[in-house]
């Protein structure tokens, strides 16, 4: 196979499993629109960095509507009701994420 010959192993999905689909088609729609269609990409290596990126804000620093916007993978404690508010960045600004530091 095509698959097999570059290295990618193919996964056979369960029987009666119709959200599969649904859930990764969810995703490669919220990478296109939030992060591939807005660069210019050259190259496999520029790909595989601006989708690792994506990875991280994804799951680390995006808050989730449908888990009452919070943190899938929260790496710091609640915020703080004082305190500066920071805006660190991924992809030369095209995500962004915001926190306060504690006090």
């Amino acid at each position: 196979m095509i698959l097999e010959a570059v290295g990618i192993e193919s996964i056979r999905l369960p029987a009666r499993s119709p959200n599969l689909k649904a859930f990764a088609e969810r995703f490669v729609r919220s990478i296109r629109e939030s992060c591939l269609d807005h660069l210019v990409l050259i190259g496999e290596a520029s790909l595989q960095r601006a989708t690792s990126q994506f990875l991280l804000h994804y799951h680390h620093e995006r808050n989730h509507q449908s888990l009452e916007n919070k943190i899938l993978r929260p790496e710091f404690t609640p915020l703080p009701d004082v305190g500066a508010i920071q805006r660190p960045s991924r992809l030369g600004g095209l995500l962004n994420y915001y926190y306060r530091h504690a006090v």
